[in-house]
């Protein structure tokens, strides 16, 4: 079977108090290949049988989304790691995790000698509305389908716009 390269615009928000998080419309259309995780499940799940032109609304749960909250991700660290850092509640810091992995944190609170971080991704537990425009459907390249969409054999990479987890769109597993 083919793998398919969508065309979208979209806008989402926070269902609850339906604050834009995020929105390409009037900018560069995210394009991603479907099946390759790199937009959330149920945004991709929303977008299995629909047409260029199609306008579609769906609620993406936490399942299908960033997962739900886990009071286990939240972990009390010593102050010291975070020496050169002006530490502000609720701030967003980016580092290294134990295995090497890119992590992404939140300081929800400190003292003098201890910082209090959340693992949680910012949108785990929280239900999503897209509004998404398909402006077209294609069949993915080879190359494409190899290196992801955006892929330039002149400039050796590129990069799908919001694929790997850049933006709120972006996908890949945050559980």
């Amino acid at each position: 079977m083919t793998k398919k390269v969508f065309k979208i615009a979209y806008e989402v928000r926070e269902r609850e108090s339906l604050q834009l998080l995020d929105s390409n419309i009037g900018k560069h259309p995210l394009e991603f290949i479907a099946g390759n995780n790199e937009v959330l499940e149920g945004l991709e799940e929303a977008l299995l049988n629909a047409k260029a032109g199609d306008r579609i609304e769906t609620i993406v749960s936490p399942e299908k989304g960033y997962g739900e909250r886990k009071e286990e991700a939240i972990e009390e660290l010593p102050i010291g790691q975070f020496d050169g850092i002006t530490l502000e509640r609720g701030m967003t810091l980016f580092g290294e995790g134990e295995n090497g992995e890119h992590v992404q944190v939140i300081v929800q609170d400190f003292n003098d000698s201890t910082v209090i971080v959340d693992y949680n991704h910012p949108l785990a537990g929280k239900q999503l509305i897209f509004n998404v425009e398909v402006l077209g459907i294609r069949d993915a390249t080879e190359n494409e389908i190899l290196y992801g969409v955006g892929y330039n054999q002149a400039h050796g990479g590129g990069g799908c716009c919001g694929g790997g987890g850049g933006g709120c769109c972006g996908g890949g597993h945050h559980h």
